[in-house]
């Protein structure tokens, strides 16, 4: 039994050894031997390859506004662990964190006796979050995030009220394949019998396979630019205008401050969710609500602005889509400013395409490297790319410190998720000391 969190948090990550396996049968033994708490929860399941998270807190903040009990499960984290398990917005706290583990721990250390093999870190995060929303903490609804893919992915035990696919790109190929079609296969895996999906994908080979296994399925698609559409869209210094249109209602000048068109479409993906659960499931949210949930929205790590002086931002664009939305939002929001980029990001990825487009935006560009198992080196980032305004940095701090000294460009911090939170903690850390 643990009795502290630092102990519960070193065996659920211990298991990041394993890596990744891709399955449902060991969820279903632990659920099993649980009594099924995954069958308690009133869930809306959203995947795709980018905008899950964003997506999920403009639902959330809806939802909130309304006055509903909102539960998250998301990944990976910025700030803590524990924010993967929230309530409105609310990670769980450290007693909750170690009640978990003590529930889970006993069903772990059997199941590795069984031909089913060791669960993973997310297959054990994912059980214990079943767990507090279907036994412990139940609330209104839970909105689930899909970890890797969906088929297979540990969330897809879930029979959801609705499914949202956000957007396809090419990211994990190793594992879902290194097509567009084969990784639609896959993300289509949550589409489950009778439920409808809502969907933001927009290239033909995406919707050709989506729209096949909905039909398979009996599910109702809403896929965007045919049931709901965004028109108007304007950009501003504090964020982004557009307007919201569907069969059914048509919602004016809606504003969010996240930047960038991605987070219009995410948006509109949680404003269409918001939409069904009005008149299907006779849940109420009224405009206003809608209104400010979507402007009160922020999550951490998206285009993020730290500090001034000089200005720096941090955007977990952790795969080619991701700094192609980067790169469009630098050219709306940082228009003839000199930009200074630093870069890391996973050894999986497709690193010479993504270090080619922030060429596009990039005065200089910092190669960097961070403590990750996976993570790339500085000097073989440089070895793949190296271009002249270009230089190696393997300690992420040191390649900070020193373009901090020079306030007249804007740091734009990006690549892997797990490197921006690293580098969100260093600069907190940096601007209290400067404030003491």
């Amino acid at each position: 039994m643990f009795t502290s969190y630092a102990d519960a948090l070193d065996w659920i990550h211990s298991r990041l050894k394993l890596g990744i396996k891709p399955g449902l049968r060991r969820m279903e033994w632990m659920m099993e031997r649980l009594g099924h708490p995954e069958r308690n929860i009133k869930s809306i399941h959203v995947g795709g390859t980018n905008g899950k998270g964003s997506t999920v807190s403009y639902m959330r903040a809806v939802l909130q506004e309304a006055g509903y009990q909102v539960g998250t499960f998301t990944s990976p984290y910025i700030e803590q662990f524990n924010e993967r398990i929230s309530v409105n917005g609310v990670p769980i706290t450290n007693e909750e964190m170690v009640t978990l583990a003590n529930q889970i721990k006993p069903l772990v250390e059997e199941l590795e006796q069984t031909d089913l093999g060791s669960p993973t870190e997310f297959e054990v995060i994912t059980a214990m979050s079943f767990y507090y929303f279907g036994k412990l903490n139940p609330v209104d609804f839970v909105l689930y995030e899909v970890g890797l893919g969906g088929r297979f992915d540990s969330t897809n035990i879930i029979h959801p009220v609705l499914s949202v696919i956000t957007t396809i790109g090419l990211d994990h190929m190793a594992i879902l394949g290194d097509t567009i079609e084969q990784i639609s296969f896959e993300k289509a895996g949550i589409i489950k019998s009778g439920v409808p999906i809502i969907a933001g994908v927009q290239q033909e080979e995406a919707i050709e396979v989506i729209a096949k296994t909905a039909n398979q399925k009996m599910a109702r698609l809403y896929l965007v630019n045919r049931e709901f559409s965004v028109l108007n869209c304007q950009s501003t210094a504090e964020g982004e205008f557009f307007t919201y249109q569907s069969e059914r209602t048509t919602y004016e000048d809606l504003f969010i401050t996240m930047k960038g068109s991605h987070q219009v479409l995410n948006a509109s993906l949680a404003v269409k969710a918001i939409e069904y659960l009005n008149t299907y499931l006779s849940v109420q949210v009224d405009e206003v609500h809608i209104r400010a949930g979507l402007e009160k929205m922020y999550w951490i790590g998206r285009f993020e602005k730290i500090q001034d002086k000089p200005t720096v931002i941090i955007d977990g664009a952790h795969n080619r889509e991701g700094i192609r939305e980067l790169v469009k939002t630098v050219n709306v929001h940082l228009v003839n400013q000199p930009i200074t980029v630093i870069f890391s990001a996973l050894e999986d990825k497709p690193l010479d395409e993504m270090v080619t487009q922030l060429d596009e935006i990039a005065e200089s560009i910092i190669y960097t490297s961070f403590d990750f198992p996976r993570a790339t080196s500085a000097e073989k980032l440089y070895s793949m790319q190296p271009l002249e305004k270009a230089k190696a940095v393997e300690d992420f701090k040191e390649a900070i410190d020193e373009e901090l000294t020079n306030i007249d460009h804007v740091i734009v911090i990006t690549g892997s998720l797990y490197f921006i939170s690293q580098v969100r903690q260093y600069l907190k850390e940096i601007n209290k000391k400067e404030n003491m």
